[in-house]
């Protein structure tokens, strides 16, 4: 489970800057289109107006396709979980409902709960609490999407599997290697489909360059280096301060944030992981670094709030970030963010929080064949979005997470893709540069047409790089390189 920071921001004016804000009251209170074959709009073949085309350089049309699906029939969908990562999924039954209806709800926090219901009009015997209440009420729907805390993916998973239902389950799938070959081996006897949430496989971007790979454009894959760039204040808010501080009740970050990451990289060289290597660690989060004088709280008077990057008065007040997390019903007036903040972890100072996962993270991984990756997770960023390198025998490709440039070695052509996913109408809203809804529109495909191929997530799939993950913190523990063991887990998908 991870969170969206496309669905987090708030950029809305302010009523108060940061400096009057403490005085006057902490101080008081104490245009791209979309593929032609799915017969919406195409602005033009490659998706760049011919205005905004750079002479000299071609522009690759791979298209995006639409986010509705034909289906048979609706199918019915059961929530358990309505956060941030539930919730958009649920999305695509308010958007497309002839192909999903939300019709069960479980969550433990009654707002989300509720909030839920209300938008998809659920009954009250279909609104449950914990996930346990929803199982033992039997098959409530066709399908089920757990997007509950990491810890909590692997029991309802094996018993919704057991019960009939397709799932959709947020990553990581499980918290240890065992669970998820507990997992596969569950899907192999119930015939399930599962769409694992490695949503990057479904985003336009990545699906293209996917593609220039796959069609030749730089021959075959030597090596990929793949960062992703947390961003500061994503990285205090969910893995210093927040539902992802603790590895150990949760996952390490290699596999709550980074699975993705793995299994994007895995799935562009097309070939297995044989080996990794990793180094990283808690440079900065931790007592130790404390500045003299900080108290337990952002809002307790600290004498280095007005300098601290990681302020969560800044965060949260002034800018506006990863509101989603307070759940109030009535808005967030200044003064409600600053009482949740003095009650809750968010207003902790981020040097006092207990947590334990890495701030920065590097590994080196070897695949069958003889390619390399080179991957690095950064918290300190001042921006998010993926950056990928992938050099092969005859070209060079590099993109930013938005668009990609093909690089031909003999030839000195240059090949782009930029199709403005963003400013598709249908695409906005939907996170991870249009991924999340679109594995939704799969994965009702896949079920629809019982056949788990029209998603490139399978378990199956999923688990390898899962393994690899798990192999990655073994090596940064051990500090030797780690095996990683693929021959227990069925070919590759």
């Amino acid at each position: 489970m991870e969170a969206n920071p496309e669905s987090c921001q708030n950029t809305g004016d302010v009523r108060f800057g940061r400096r009057g804000f403490l005085k006057g009251m902490l101080l008081a209170c104490g245009a791209a289109g979309i593929s032609p074959e799915t017969g919406s709009r195409s602005v033009s073949a490659a998706g760049v107006p011919d205005g905004a085309r750079e002479t000299g350089v071609e522009y690759l049309d791979y298209p995006v396709k639409g986010l509705d699906c034909s289906l048979s029939r609706q199918i019915t969908v059961a929530v358990v979980g309505a956060g941030g990562r539930g919730s958009t999924y649920a999305r695509y039954a308010e958007r497309f409902p002839a192909a999903m209806k939300i019709v069960a709800v479980s969550d433990i926090n009654p707002y989300r709960r509720k909030r839920m219901a209300s938008a998809h009009g659920i009954p009250a015997d279909r609104q449950f609490g914990d996930f346990h209440e929803i199982l033992a009420a039997g098959r409530t729907a066709d399908a089920m999407v757990i997007a509950l805390p990491d810890n909590l993916h692997y029991e309802p998973a094996m018993a919704a599997m057991a019960q009939g239902y397709d799932l959709i389950l947020e990553k990581p799938m499980a918290q240890t290697e065992q669970e998820c070959l507990d997992l596969l081996k569950r899907q192999r006897e119930t015939g399930s489909i599962v769409g694992v949430c490695h949503v990057l496989r479904y985003a336009p971007y990545f699906q293209a360059l996917k593609s220039a790979i796959d069609d030749g454009l730089i021959g075959d894959v030597v090596s990929v280096q793949h960062m992703e760039p947390i961003e500061y204040a994503h990285m205090a808010h969910s893995y210093v301060r927040g539902n992802w501080h603790d590895s150990k009740a949760t996952t390490p970050i290699i596999l709550a944030k980074s699975c993705h990451d793995l299994d994007i990289i895995k799935w562009f060289v097309g070939k297995k992981c044989e080996e990794v290597s990793a180094e990283g660690s808690l440079m900065l989060f931790k007592e130790a670094n404390a500045p003299a004088g900080a108290p337990a709280r952002c809002t307790d008077g600290c004498p280095h709030e007005a300098t601290c990057p990681f302020s969560a008065l800044d965060i949260y007040v002034t800018k506006r970030q990863h509101m989603h997390v307070f759940d109030l019903p009535n808005g967030y007036t200044d003064e409600d963010v600053v009482e949740k903040l003095r009650t809750t972890d968010y207003g902790r100072c981020v040097f006092r929080c207990k947590n334990d996962q890495c701030d920065h993270y590097v590994t080196t991984l070897r695949f069958e064949g003889g390619a390399t990756a080179a991957f690095s997770m950064e918290a300190f960023t001042p921006w998010g979005g993926r950056r990928t390198r992938v050099m092969g025998t005859k070209g060079f490709i590099e993109g930013d997470g938005r668009s990609f440039t093909a690089y031909d070695f003999r030839t000195g052509r240059k090949r782009v893709w930029d199709r403005k996913v963003a400013e598709i109408a249908e695409y906005k809203g939907s996170g991870h540069g249009g991924g999340d809804l679109a594995l939704v529109r799969d994965f009702l495909t896949a079920v629809d047409k019982r056949d788990e191929s029209f998603l490139t997530s399978s378990l199956a799939a999923s688990v390898e790089s899962h393994i690899m993950g798990f192999a990655c913190e073994k090596s940064r523990l051990s500090g030797v390189k780690a095996k990683v063991q693929l021959e227990i887990v069925p070919p590759c998908i």
